[in-house]
């Protein structure tokens, strides 16, 4: 009877749940329609938006602007969702158009003539600096392929197509113009996303809030903001004035870019994610309010806890101060854009856990951030990074995740499931426990530049999620910290906003190689079949971060280690899969030689570049050829320098000098070949880096902070000693002509000499005497004003064969 009457219980605790958890997702999804029809009602009238979608089509293909006609269409006419239609235009007139894209917004319409050009066109779309569009094979106005079906109809599978990580625009987009911010919003609304983040010129804001609201002066703003390369890590709470201060100039101008980018935006029915306040605050705030609860946060990647930069100051969200910060900040958005958006970003616990486990305390810290958002918004929703759920998963376990995503109404927070490609939170937290979520692929760390990525997964994983029991994934969303890198998996990501149904990537691969290169050739389909299967078939759980030796040289003394030590290191490169589970994000873990990411066999890899070469003179001027053919070489050949590096210390460990002499010697001359090859192609450049840089500038001081702004970001990162670089040393590391032969070159170079002579004179090696020399060079460098080269020089491909020939085949 016990027995029983134990198991009634069960039965009834189960369906409570179970009715609590359906009458959550009932009220959330309650909640996102009616703000999707508050959004809707925000939008700009049908003319813009349609005016907006031909903007797009005269800079993308101006040749035919009379060949399509758009439309706007109300959501009753694509089954009370939003769509694009496409169809053949009907008109007896001459010199009519010949297809009509119909679309719920001008984002859909533009998705649509992407769709149309793709599929029917056998076009491609890519960042220029992947390669740019293939538009050659799009036949000549009034010679347009027709509609077979009359009409094509692809709904959005869900509501929201997010885009941007909140570094992203300070890895990729931070020396922006409007001539390319215009170019990227381009490239947004042809792959139809329709939530992008919009963060730029934020500072300008909070220069407003603080001066005007709350008696800060300028003069106390520049120890707040970092400088324009380390914005991003300023407006999380990682540190301050790094890289700063920032000039009167910089803050005007990216204030009026943002209200270009933001015009822009709504012109195309896209809904802007704009910042709101996570609790940072500058330091002077606790002198002006001394009873105000703000606590000095602990160091984060320092080398020394430096107070110059380091241990910034966070407001706790209890204090009634929070609120009125948070209040003004979104009010001076509304004065300043206007009534644009309900959705805002904040991550005040992002990297950033709360003083208490306490699941009581967590969500009274919840609340509070959420009304300092409603309290200037009444219909605010609050969008979070859910990163903090993987990175710190020992502190968020269930209790601490539901009084966190439990502490707004339902419907009011909308959670990116960040690294859903890799390690999907939504399958281990029933989904968000009832929380809206956003599907979304991470890939990029740094903007890296490596050939990488999970295809399967991508194609799969958001129609699995969408489709599983009690689901509330409400969009897909790229969330990568780089860009402008492998094309293929950006596209396909953008497609998974509008594919409802299982497809074979296989399949969906033979296309995207006739569409990008404008041609079917049987070598390409060859390779991109191979690559499917092994650089874009990461199956190993390991989030991608380029750690390869050229581009972040051990810092270990080899003298410490056995010879049995690395040849295990030795082996476990060549084994593709096997590696150290480790967290790399923010904090680096001591080890005796860092390992490379390795997860496929390079002999299949090179196999492919051998089919691409062969294909070579189908494809003369091509230049998403050129972009992929450099790109494979280069990653073909970084992969053979990790073993030349590694038989390197081999040597020396085995007092070979003249073995060392010739290894050492090999992997600095990789270094020079790869450069060269890098110099081949216009998007492997680091002049282009720090032109950009310098272009934003009004005189010689804003062109030599930002030049090294620009520099340190993709070297030395952060602060360092005479003798011990920057934790973060190489994180957002490039294979770029120029950086390979002026910075990674000489970095190897004075190694290798301290370890000959080592053996030369019979002496030990003494990691601090490289250091100290190289670190010095580093500083010196970072310093540099030298030129670079903007322009590519050398043919690629014959390059690419020769460098085949001396190191591959």
């Amino acid at each position: 009877m016990q027995i029983s009457n134990s198991l009634i219980l069960l039965s009834l605790l189960s369906s409570l749940i179970i009715c609590s958890s359906s009458s959550s997702i009932q009220e959330s999804e309650a909640a996102i329609e009616s703000l999707l029809k508050r959004l809707d009602s925000k939008r700009s009238p049908a003319s813009v938006q349609e005016a907006a979608a031909r903007g797009v089509l005269q800079r993308l293909l101006p040749t035919h602007l009379s060949s399509f006609e758009f439309k706007i269409v109300s959501k009753d006419g694509c089954g009370g969702r939003s769509c694009f239609r496409i169809s053949n235009y009907k008109s007896s007139r001459r010199n009519s158009p010949q297809i009509l894209i119909e679309g719920t917004t001008a984002t859909e319409i533009t998705s649509g003539l992407h769709w149309y050009l793709k599929y029917s066109c056998y076009a491609h779309v890519s960042w220029d600096k992947t390669g740019g569009i293939q538009i050659a094979s799009v036949p000549k106005p009034g010679a347009l392929p027709r509609v077979s079906d009359n009409v094509v109809i692809i709904q959005r599978a869900v509501p929201w197509n997010y885009y941007q990580n909140v570094v992203t625009s300070s890895y990729s987009y931070v020396w922006w113009d409007w001539e390319r911010w215009e170019k990227e919003i381009d490239w947004m609304a042809l792959q139809g996303i329709n939530l992008p983040l919009a963060f730029t010129g934020q500072e300008a804001i909070w220069q407003k809030v603080f001066t005007e609201d709350f008696n800060i002066t300028a003069e106390d703003l520049n120890d707040f903001f970092g400088g324009p390369a380390f914005l991003a890590w300023a407006r999380l709470g990682n540190l301050h004035a790094w890289g700063g201060p920032l000039s009167q100039n910089w803050l005007d101008k990216q204030l009026l870019l943002q209200k270009q980018i933001l015009a822009r935006m709504l012109e195309l029915g896209m809904t802007p994610v704009l910042p709101s306040f996570s609790g940072n605050v500058p330091a002077a705030l606790k002198a002006i309010y001394p009873s105000a609860n703000i606590s000095r946060l602990g160091e984060w990647n320092t080398v020394d806890a430096d107070p110059r930069w380091c241990c910034t100051f966070l407001l706790d969200p209890s204090d009634p101060l929070f609120i009125e910060i948070g209040e003004a900040f979104i009010k001076w958005q509304f004065k300043e854009y206007g009534d644009i958006t309900n959705i805002y970003n904040c991550d005040t616990f992002n990297e950033n856990s709360p003083p208490t486990d306490d699941p009581t305390y967590i969500s009274s810290l919840g609340s509070a951030v959420y009304a300092a958002m409603s309290k200037a918004d009444k219909d605010a929703v609050w969008l979070m990074q859910g990163w903090l759920f993987y990175s710190d998963s020992s502190f968020w376990k269930p209790p601490q995740m539901k009084a966190l995503l439990h502490s707004v109404p339902f419907g009011k927070m909308i959670v990116l499931d960040l690294f859903a490609d890799v390690k999907p939170i939504w399958k281990s937290s029933s989904q968000f426990y009832g929380t809206p979520y956003i599907w979304c692929m991470l890939h990029n760390f740094g903007g890296n530049i490596e050939m990488y990525g999970v295809l399967d997964a991508v194609a799969s994983g958001p129609i699995d999620a969408r489709l599983s029991e009690n689901s509330t994934m409400v969009g897909v969303g790229m969330c990568m910290e780089g860009i402008e890198n492998n094309p293929v998996v950006y596209e396909l990501m953008s497609e998974m906003a509008f594919r409802s149904d299982k497809f074979q990537v296989k399949e969906w691969l033979k296309v995207y190689s006739h569409r990008r290169y404008g041609k079917e050739l049987h070598q390409l389909e060859t390779a991109w079949e191979i690559l499917h299967q092994t650089i874009y078939n990461c199956t190993d759980g390991v989030a991608d971060h380029n750690t390869d030796y050229i581009v972040q040289f051990p810092d270990w003394d080899p003298t410490l280690h056995t010879r049995s030590d690395l040849h295990q290191e030795n082996q476990m490169q060549k084994i593709p899969g096997v590696y150290r589970n480790r967290r790399f994000m923010l904090h680096e873990i001591s080890s005796p030689l860092p390992q490379p990411h390795l997860w496929y066999d390079t002999q299949d890899a090179i196999a492919a570049l051998k089919l691409f070469l062969d294909a070579g003179n189908e494809l003369a001027g091509s230049l998403t050829y050129r972009y992929d053919l450099v790109d494979l070489t280069r990653q073909s050949l970084s992969k053979l320098a990790n073993q030349v590096y590694l038989d390197a210390i081999s040597a020396f460990q085995n007092k070979d000098a003249n073995a060392l002499a010739v290894q050492s010697q090999k992997f600095l001359q990789l270094i020079k070949d790869i450069d060269v090859l890098l110099a081949a192609d216009d998007n492997f450049l680091l002049g282009s880096w720090l032109e950009s840089a310098k272009s934003l500038a009004v005189n010689s001081d804003e062109a030599k902070q930002y030049e090294w702004n620009a520099r340190t970001q993709v070297t030395m990162w952060f602060d360092n000693t005479k003798y011990i670089q920057s934790k973060l040393h190489d994180y957002a590391n490039k294979f770029w002509s120029g950086l390979l032969q002026g910075y990674y070159f000489p970095r190897a170079s004075m190694y290798f000499s301290h370890l000959s002579k080592s053996l030369s004179e019979d002496k030990a090696f003494t990691l601090e005497d490289w250091r100290k020399e190289w670190i010095a060079y580093s500083n010196e460098w970072q310093a540099g004003t030298e030129h670079y080269p903007v322009k590519a020089q050398g043919d690629a491909l014959a390059l690419a064969k020769d460098l085949y020939v001396k190191y591959l085949r």
